[in-house]
Protein backbone atom coordinates (compact mmCIF):
# COMPACT_ATOMS: atom_id res chain seq x y z
CA UNK A 1 0.00 0.00 0.00
CA UNK A 2 1.30 3.42 -0.99
CA UNK A 3 1.59 6.16 1.60
CA UNK A 4 2.36 9.72 0.73
CA UNK A 5 5.51 11.21 2.26
CA UNK A 6 4.51 14.77 1.74
CA UNK A 7 2.40 17.24 3.58
CA UNK A 8 -0.87 17.91 1.80
CA UNK A 9 -1.31 19.96 -0.25
CA UNK A 10 2.43 20.20 -0.88
CA UNK A 11 2.45 16.66 -2.26
CA UNK A 12 1.58 17.84 -5.74
CA UNK A 13 4.22 20.54 -5.64
CA UNK A 14 6.95 17.95 -5.23
CA UNK A 15 5.34 15.84 -7.95
CA UNK A 16 5.32 18.84 -10.26
CA UNK A 17 8.92 19.63 -9.41
CA UNK A 18 9.93 16.06 -10.18
CA UNK A 19 8.03 16.21 -13.47
CA UNK A 20 9.80 19.41 -14.41
CA UNK A 21 13.13 17.81 -13.68
CA UNK A 22 12.23 14.85 -15.87
CA UNK A 23 11.15 17.09 -18.75
CA UNK A 24 14.26 19.28 -18.42
CA UNK A 25 16.88 16.96 -17.00
CA UNK A 26 20.08 18.52 -15.70
CA UNK A 27 23.41 17.53 -17.13
CA UNK A 28 24.46 14.13 -15.89
CA UNK A 29 26.90 14.14 -13.00
CA UNK A 30 29.87 11.84 -12.76
CA UNK A 31 30.18 9.76 -9.61
CA UNK A 32 33.43 8.77 -7.94
CA UNK A 33 33.26 5.55 -9.95
CA UNK A 34 33.28 7.51 -13.20
CA UNK A 35 29.68 6.59 -14.00
CA UNK A 36 27.32 9.29 -15.18
CA UNK A 37 24.22 9.56 -13.02
CA UNK A 38 21.13 11.74 -12.59
CA UNK A 39 21.00 10.83 -8.90
CA UNK A 40 20.34 14.10 -6.99
CA UNK A 41 22.74 12.91 -4.30
CA UNK A 42 25.56 12.92 -6.84
CA UNK A 43 24.87 16.37 -8.26
CA UNK A 44 25.44 19.82 -6.87
CA UNK A 45 22.51 22.23 -6.88
CA UNK A 46 22.36 24.44 -9.94
CA UNK A 47 22.32 28.21 -9.54
CA UNK A 48 19.07 29.24 -11.21
CA UNK A 49 18.13 32.83 -12.11
CA UNK A 50 14.54 32.32 -10.91
CA UNK A 51 15.29 30.27 -7.80
CA UNK A 52 13.71 33.01 -5.69
CA UNK A 53 10.40 32.21 -7.41
CA UNK A 54 10.68 28.42 -7.27
CA UNK A 55 9.09 26.00 -4.81
CA UNK A 56 10.43 26.84 -1.33
CA UNK A 57 9.37 24.89 1.74
CA UNK A 58 10.92 26.44 4.85
CA UNK A 59 12.98 29.34 6.16
CA UNK A 60 14.94 30.18 9.31
CA UNK A 61 16.89 33.06 10.80
CA UNK A 62 20.65 32.50 11.17
CA UNK A 63 21.94 35.46 13.12
CA UNK A 64 21.31 38.51 10.94
CA UNK A 65 20.72 36.36 7.86
CA UNK A 66 17.61 34.61 6.56
CA UNK A 67 17.99 31.17 4.96
CA UNK A 68 15.27 29.53 2.83
CA UNK A 69 15.32 26.01 1.34
CA UNK A 70 13.30 24.14 -1.27
CA UNK A 71 13.27 22.05 -4.43
CA UNK A 72 16.40 20.81 -6.24
CA UNK A 73 18.66 21.69 -3.32
CA UNK A 74 17.90 25.39 -3.61
CA UNK A 75 19.17 27.50 -0.70
CA UNK A 76 18.50 31.24 -0.68
CA UNK A 77 20.02 33.82 1.66
CA UNK A 78 19.10 37.40 2.54
CA UNK A 79 20.18 40.01 5.06
CA UNK A 80 17.05 42.15 4.71
CA UNK A 81 14.27 39.83 3.49
CA UNK A 82 14.07 41.82 0.25
CA UNK A 83 17.11 40.84 -1.80
CA UNK A 84 17.93 37.14 -2.08
CA UNK A 85 21.05 35.31 -3.25
CA UNK A 86 21.24 31.61 -4.03
CA UNK A 87 24.01 29.59 -2.42
CA UNK A 88 26.32 28.17 -5.08
CA UNK A 89 27.78 25.56 -2.76
CA UNK A 90 25.03 23.03 -2.06
CA UNK A 91 26.35 19.50 -2.74
CA UNK A 92 23.02 17.83 -3.63
CA UNK A 93 19.92 18.42 -5.76
CA UNK A 94 17.60 16.58 -3.40
CA UNK A 95 14.51 18.53 -2.37
CA UNK A 96 15.12 20.25 0.96
CA UNK A 97 12.02 20.27 3.17
CA UNK A 98 13.07 22.02 6.39
CA UNK A 99 15.80 24.16 7.94
CA UNK A 100 16.93 25.02 11.47
CA UNK A 101 19.59 27.47 12.64
CA UNK A 102 21.52 28.32 15.80
CA UNK A 103 23.73 31.31 15.22
CA UNK A 104 25.82 30.76 12.10
CA UNK A 105 25.21 27.00 12.18
CA UNK A 106 22.41 25.90 9.86
CA UNK A 107 21.01 22.43 9.16
CA UNK A 108 18.73 21.47 6.27
CA UNK A 109 16.97 18.13 5.74
CA UNK A 110 15.08 16.57 2.88
CA UNK A 111 14.66 13.72 0.44
CA UNK A 112 16.94 10.68 0.41
CA UNK A 113 17.31 11.09 4.17
CA UNK A 114 19.67 13.98 3.49
CA UNK A 115 21.04 16.21 6.26
CA UNK A 116 23.19 19.18 5.28
CA UNK A 117 25.16 21.51 7.56
CA UNK A 118 26.51 25.00 7.06
CA UNK A 119 28.82 26.69 9.54
CA UNK A 120 28.66 30.10 7.85
CA UNK A 121 24.95 30.95 7.71
CA UNK A 122 24.28 29.13 4.44
CA UNK A 123 27.26 30.15 2.30
CA UNK A 124 28.75 26.66 2.01
CA UNK A 125 27.37 23.23 2.90
CA UNK A 126 28.53 19.73 3.73
CA UNK A 127 26.64 16.43 3.80
CA UNK A 128 26.23 14.99 7.29
CA UNK A 129 23.89 12.14 6.40
CA UNK A 130 22.26 10.53 3.38
CA UNK A 131 20.19 7.39 2.99
CA UNK A 132 19.65 6.65 -0.70
CA UNK A 133 17.45 3.83 -1.88
CA UNK A 134 19.49 0.90 -3.11
CA UNK A 135 22.10 1.20 -0.36
CA UNK A 136 22.87 -1.74 1.90
CA UNK A 137 20.04 -2.32 4.36
CA UNK A 138 21.24 -2.35 7.95
CA UNK A 139 18.51 -4.54 9.42
CA UNK A 140 15.66 -6.72 8.26
CA UNK A 141 12.43 -4.76 8.03
CA UNK A 142 14.18 -1.47 7.26
CA UNK A 143 13.43 -1.70 3.56
CA UNK A 144 10.27 0.41 3.83
CA UNK A 145 12.18 3.23 5.50
CA UNK A 146 15.17 3.14 3.20
CA UNK A 147 15.52 6.48 1.49
CA UNK A 148 12.63 7.91 3.51
CA UNK A 149 12.55 11.71 3.39
CA UNK A 150 13.13 13.83 6.45
CA UNK A 151 10.35 16.37 6.96
CA UNK A 152 11.54 18.60 9.80
CA UNK A 153 14.60 19.41 11.89
CA UNK A 154 15.16 21.37 15.10
CA UNK A 155 18.35 22.29 16.95
CA UNK A 156 18.20 23.70 20.49
CA UNK A 157 21.92 24.58 20.55
CA UNK A 158 24.91 23.99 18.25
CA UNK A 159 25.29 20.41 19.51
CA UNK A 160 21.83 18.97 20.11
CA UNK A 161 19.36 18.41 17.31
CA UNK A 162 16.45 16.20 16.24
CA UNK A 163 15.34 15.34 12.70
CA UNK A 164 12.07 13.54 11.92
CA UNK A 165 10.48 12.06 8.84
CA UNK A 166 8.49 9.37 7.12
CA UNK A 167 7.62 6.05 8.76
CA UNK A 168 8.18 7.44 12.27
CA UNK A 169 11.86 8.00 11.62
CA UNK A 170 13.52 10.02 14.38
CA UNK A 171 17.21 10.96 14.39
CA UNK A 172 19.13 12.63 17.21
CA UNK A 173 22.59 14.13 17.52
CA UNK A 174 24.61 15.48 20.43
CA UNK A 175 27.69 16.52 18.46
CA UNK A 176 26.30 19.02 15.98
CA UNK A 177 25.38 16.37 13.43
CA UNK A 178 28.74 14.63 13.07
CA UNK A 179 26.89 11.48 14.11
CA UNK A 180 23.17 10.75 14.03
CA UNK A 181 21.39 8.03 16.01
CA UNK A 182 18.18 6.65 14.53
CA UNK A 183 15.06 5.25 16.15
CA UNK A 184 11.36 4.85 15.45
CA UNK A 185 8.35 6.33 17.16
CA UNK A 186 6.04 3.37 17.70
CA UNK A 187 2.43 4.08 18.61
CA UNK A 188 1.73 1.15 20.92
CA UNK A 189 -0.68 0.98 23.81
CA UNK A 190 -2.20 4.39 23.13
CA UNK A 191 -5.37 5.51 21.44
CA UNK A 192 -3.82 5.41 18.01
CA UNK A 193 -2.63 1.81 18.41
CA UNK A 194 -6.12 0.79 19.45
CA UNK A 195 -7.49 2.13 16.16
CA UNK A 196 -6.42 -0.34 13.45
CA UNK A 197 -7.72 1.83 10.62
CA UNK A 198 -8.13 5.55 10.20
CA UNK A 199 -11.79 6.58 10.50
CA UNK A 200 -13.56 7.03 7.20
CA UNK A 201 -14.03 10.73 7.75
CA UNK A 202 -10.30 11.30 8.25
CA UNK A 203 -9.43 9.30 5.14
CA UNK A 204 -12.08 11.18 3.21
CA UNK A 205 -10.68 14.48 4.51
CA UNK A 206 -7.22 13.52 3.24
CA UNK A 207 -8.61 12.58 -0.16
CA UNK A 208 -10.80 15.67 -0.43
CA UNK A 209 -7.99 17.98 0.65
CA UNK A 210 -5.77 16.48 -2.02
CA UNK A 211 -8.52 16.86 -4.59
CA UNK A 212 -9.20 20.49 -3.67
CA UNK A 213 -5.62 21.70 -3.36
CA UNK A 214 -3.48 19.35 -5.41
CA UNK A 215 -3.15 18.51 -9.06
CA UNK A 216 -1.90 15.08 -7.96
CA UNK A 217 -4.94 13.40 -6.41
CA UNK A 218 -4.55 10.47 -4.04
CA UNK A 219 -7.37 7.96 -3.65
CA UNK A 220 -8.81 6.98 -0.29
CA UNK A 221 -7.18 3.57 -0.73
CA UNK A 222 -3.78 5.23 -1.13
CA UNK A 223 -4.38 7.29 1.97
CA UNK A 224 -5.77 4.46 4.05
CA UNK A 225 -3.65 3.67 7.08
CA UNK A 226 -4.42 0.18 8.35
CA UNK A 227 -2.66 -1.74 11.10
CA UNK A 228 0.32 0.60 11.04
CA UNK A 229 2.14 1.88 14.08
CA UNK A 230 4.61 4.10 12.24
CA UNK A 231 2.93 7.38 11.29
CA UNK A 232 4.90 9.86 9.25
CA UNK A 233 6.23 12.55 11.59
CA UNK A 234 5.57 15.94 10.01
CA UNK A 235 6.70 18.66 12.41
CA UNK A 236 8.66 19.25 15.61
CA UNK A 237 8.75 22.24 17.94
CA UNK A 238 10.12 23.19 21.36
CA UNK A 239 8.40 25.12 24.12
CA UNK A 240 10.12 27.90 26.04
CA UNK A 241 10.45 25.49 28.98
CA UNK A 242 12.43 23.04 26.85
CA UNK A 243 9.79 20.40 26.10
CA UNK A 244 9.82 18.90 22.59
CA UNK A 245 6.57 18.18 20.75
CA UNK A 246 5.96 16.29 17.49
CA UNK A 247 2.84 15.88 15.33
CA UNK A 248 2.16 13.59 12.38
CA UNK A 249 -0.32 11.38 10.58
CA UNK A 250 -3.67 10.33 12.08
CA UNK A 251 -3.49 12.94 14.82
CA UNK A 252 -0.31 11.39 16.22
CA UNK A 253 1.33 13.45 18.96
CA UNK A 254 4.50 12.89 20.98
CA UNK A 255 6.24 14.94 23.65
CA UNK A 256 9.51 14.74 25.54
CA UNK A 257 10.64 16.54 28.69
CA UNK A 258 14.19 15.17 28.76
CA UNK A 259 15.79 16.64 25.64
CA UNK A 260 14.32 13.95 23.41
CA UNK A 261 15.79 10.96 25.24
CA UNK A 262 12.34 9.47 25.95
CA UNK A 263 8.95 10.21 24.42
CA UNK A 264 5.33 9.91 25.47
CA UNK A 265 2.76 9.24 22.77
CA UNK A 266 -0.70 10.71 22.57
CA UNK A 267 -3.58 11.45 20.25
CA UNK A 268 -5.19 14.69 19.18
CA UNK A 269 -9.01 14.89 19.13
CA UNK A 270 -8.90 14.74 15.32
CA UNK A 271 -7.63 11.66 13.49
CA UNK A 272 -6.51 13.50 10.37
CA UNK A 273 -2.94 14.54 9.66
CA UNK A 274 -1.33 17.41 11.54
CA UNK A 275 1.27 19.32 9.52
CA UNK A 276 2.67 21.78 12.05
CA UNK A 277 3.04 22.64 15.72
CA UNK A 278 4.11 25.77 17.61
CA UNK A 279 5.58 25.95 21.13
CA UNK A 280 4.98 28.87 23.49
CA UNK A 281 5.74 29.60 27.15
CA UNK A 282 5.44 26.80 29.70
CA UNK A 283 3.53 23.80 28.34
CA UNK A 284 1.50 25.79 25.84
CA UNK A 285 1.38 24.35 22.30
CA UNK A 286 -0.70 24.88 19.15
CA UNK A 287 -1.10 22.10 16.54
CA UNK A 288 -2.60 22.55 13.07
CA UNK A 289 -3.14 20.64 9.87
CA UNK A 290 -5.67 19.08 7.57
CA UNK A 291 -8.84 20.95 6.59
CA UNK A 292 -8.19 23.95 8.81
CA UNK A 293 -8.07 22.04 12.08
CA UNK A 294 -6.24 23.80 14.93
CA UNK A 295 -5.94 22.47 18.50
CA UNK A 296 -4.47 24.16 21.55
CA UNK A 297 -3.11 22.68 24.77
CA UNK A 298 -1.73 24.38 27.87
CA UNK A 299 -0.61 21.17 29.56
CA UNK A 300 1.63 19.61 26.91
CA UNK A 301 -1.16 17.65 25.27
CA UNK A 302 -2.94 16.19 28.27
CA UNK A 303 -6.00 18.21 27.22
CA UNK A 304 -6.84 19.86 23.90
CA UNK A 305 -9.25 22.60 22.87
CA UNK A 306 -10.23 23.11 19.24
CA UNK A 307 -9.61 26.62 17.94
CA UNK A 308 -12.05 28.11 15.43
CA UNK A 309 -10.38 29.04 12.13
CA UNK A 310 -13.23 29.74 9.72
CA UNK A 311 -11.49 27.77 6.99
CA UNK A 312 -11.30 24.21 5.73
CA UNK A 313 -8.05 24.79 3.88
CA UNK A 314 -5.09 22.71 5.04
CA UNK A 315 -2.63 24.58 7.25
CA UNK A 316 1.06 23.92 6.59
CA UNK A 317 3.32 26.20 8.63
CA UNK A 318 3.31 28.65 11.49
CA UNK A 319 5.32 30.77 13.89
CA UNK A 320 4.87 31.88 17.50
CA UNK A 321 4.53 35.56 18.30
CA UNK A 322 4.65 37.42 21.62
CA UNK A 323 1.97 36.84 24.28
CA UNK A 324 0.74 33.59 22.74
CA UNK A 325 0.12 35.21 19.39
CA UNK A 326 0.60 33.16 16.25
CA UNK A 327 0.65 33.24 12.47
CA UNK A 328 -0.42 30.10 10.59
CA UNK A 329 -0.29 29.68 6.81
CA UNK A 330 -1.53 27.14 4.31
CA UNK A 331 -3.28 26.25 1.08
CA UNK A 332 -4.64 28.80 -1.40
CA UNK A 333 -2.69 31.60 0.28
CA UNK A 334 -4.61 31.42 3.56
CA UNK A 335 -3.07 33.21 6.54
CA UNK A 336 -4.43 33.09 10.10
CA UNK A 337 -3.19 35.53 12.71
CA UNK A 338 -3.85 36.42 16.31
CA UNK A 339 -2.09 39.07 18.39
CA UNK A 340 -2.31 37.14 21.67
CA UNK A 341 -3.51 33.85 23.10
CA UNK A 342 -6.77 35.49 24.24
CA UNK A 343 -7.76 36.64 20.75
CA UNK A 344 -9.38 34.60 17.94
CA UNK A 345 -7.59 33.71 14.75
CA UNK A 346 -8.39 36.18 11.97
CA UNK A 347 -8.09 35.02 8.37
CA UNK A 348 -6.75 36.79 5.31
CA UNK A 349 -5.79 35.48 1.88
CA UNK A 350 -2.82 36.06 -0.42
CA UNK A 351 -3.94 34.26 -3.56
CA UNK A 352 -0.82 35.09 -5.52
CA UNK A 353 1.27 33.06 -3.07
CA UNK A 354 -0.53 29.78 -3.79
CA UNK A 355 0.25 27.14 -1.18
CA UNK A 356 2.22 28.78 1.64
CA UNK A 357 4.58 26.40 3.45
CA UNK A 358 6.32 28.59 6.04
CA UNK A 359 6.36 32.03 7.64
CA UNK A 360 8.63 34.27 9.72
CA UNK A 361 8.16 37.83 10.98
CA UNK A 362 10.34 40.52 9.43
CA UNK A 363 12.53 42.35 11.92
CA UNK A 364 12.08 45.95 10.76
CA UNK A 365 8.27 46.32 10.79
CA UNK A 366 5.07 44.28 10.89
CA UNK A 367 5.71 42.57 7.55
CA UNK A 368 5.85 38.79 7.22
CA UNK A 369 8.15 36.65 5.10
CA UNK A 370 6.48 33.64 3.49
CA UNK A 371 7.78 30.72 1.42
CA UNK A 372 5.44 29.00 -1.00
CA UNK A 373 5.04 27.18 -4.28
CA UNK A 374 5.75 30.55 -5.92
CA UNK A 375 8.91 31.28 -4.00
CA UNK A 376 9.60 33.77 -1.23
CA UNK A 377 7.95 37.12 -0.72
CA UNK A 378 7.40 39.82 1.85
CA UNK A 379 3.77 40.62 2.70
CA UNK A 380 1.79 42.96 4.93
CA UNK A 381 -0.96 41.02 6.72
CA UNK A 382 -4.29 42.72 7.14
Amino acid sequence: MHRSFFKFPLASLIVLAASASAQNPPAAATSTLGVQSADPLLQTAEVMPLAEHSLLLDLARSGERLVAVGERGHVLMSSDGKTWTQSANVPVRSALTAVSAVGADVWAVGHDGIILHSGNAGETWEIQRRDPRGAAIAAAGDEIRQGAPLLDVLFSDPKHGIAIGAYSLLLTTSDGGKTWNGSRMVMAGGAAAETPQAPADAAADDAQAADENDSAVFSEEELEIAMEDDPHLNAIARTASGDYVIVGERGAYFHSSDQGQTWTGGQLPYDGSMFGIIGFEGQHVLAFGLRGHVFESRDLGANWDEVATGTELSLMGGVAMDNGGAVIVGANGVLLKRASASEPLAASTFNEAGVIAGVLPATDNNDLLIVSENGIRRIQPK
